[in-house]
């Protein structure tokens, strides 16, 4: 296969976009396979998906006709369809173009039409595709071009409502006050400088698929439960899990949290021989009055590092 064209957008850009999207390795939602059952149906194509590319992969959201999960991003044809974020890609027979033609769908004779509507988010950063594949060479109408298009920018809202709701939920545990404040002194105390730290279980939907719903749930509350014996509640440090996902995020108050940090770490680090692997981004204040979202942000793109960092080893 033929390496596709460069990207308009920086790939390190297009996948932080991704990233603070918190949609990769999220749980199935009916919505979604609702969504790639209508393009199926509009589109007249026995499979059907909301394709992700990730670092090294290209992770379904929804599929239809479909068994695995993921591929590799070698070979998504997705990976060429992000590449002109405003238009739909059409290939009507993938055994006669010479980008796809020894794709391994392809020689086995699982896909040899592709249409795929870019995601795109507001900014105009292309993060994967809602697609549709057949098994014969063939071309869409006019009509189901539209569709499916159509069918990629609701896909984007409901992605963009998902990252809302996460938004939302991390603001109000930064703000969570502490659970054990002392009465309050008659002058105001000064505010004390602070740390984000972001733990991630990463492949939180495979780690399920593979352990159970159950053993997860089971194997997350242990963690939480030994993270938070790395903190300090006598300094008001708190922890949270955000809701129905693979995310803890921690407020270490004070100014010398090293000792904290590298206790989180190995903490963390520990999970591997649970065959989990959680990942830690953190980032300081750069003042005590810092507002917390922006710190938060800071920590984030430090746990994007780290994903880089694994994806790379």
């Amino acid at each position: 296969m033929s390496a596709p064209a460069p990207s308009p957008i920086p790939e390190s850009r297009r996948q932080r976009a991704l990233d603070r999207l918190r949609i990769v390795d999220s749980l199935p939602e009916p919505v979604y396979d609702d969504l790639v059952k209508v393009a199926a149906t509009v589109c007249d194509a026995p499979i059907a998906l909301v394709s992700l590319i990730d670092r090294d992969r290209q992770w379904f959201k929804a599929r239809v006709g479909l068994d695995e999960r993921e591929t590799a991003r070698s070979v998504a044809v997705c990976d060429h369809a992000i590449r002109n974020p405003e238009e739909l890609l059409e290939v009507p027979d993938l055994a006669r173009d010479a980008r796809f033609a020894d794709l391994p769908m392809v020689e086995n004779e699982i896909a040899r039409f592709y249409a795929g509507a870019p995601l795109v988010t507001d900014d105009g950063v292309p993060i994967g595709t809602v697609c549709v594949l057949d098994n014969e060479p063939r071309q869409l109408s006019a009509g189901q071009r539209a569709a499916l298009a159509s069918l990629s920018r609701i896909a984007m809202e409901l992605i963009d409502a998902h990252a809302r709701e996460h938004q939302a939920e991390v603001g109000a545990l930064l703000a969570k006050p502490a659970t054990a404040a002392p009465a309050p002194a008659p002058a105001a105390a000064p505010a004390q400088p602070y740390t984000v730290a972001i733990l991630e279980l990463q492949n939180y939907a495979g780690t399920i698929a593979r352990l159970g719903e159950r053993a997860t749930e089971k194997a997350m509350q242990a963690l939480g439960e030994a993270l938070e014996q790395c903190l300090r509640p006598d300094l008001d440090d708190h922890i949270d899990r955000v809701t129905s996902s693979p995310e803890f995020v921690a407020t270490l108050v004070g100014g010398e949290v090293e000792a904290r940090i590298e206790a989180l770490r190995r903490t963390v680090e520990r999970q591997r021989g649970n065959g989990l692997t959680v990942l830690l981004g953190s980032a300081t204040a750069a003042s005590a009055e810092e507002a917390p979202g922006a710190v938060f942000l800071r920590a984030d793109a430090a746990l994007s590092r780290e994903k880089n960092r694994l994806a790379a080893a």
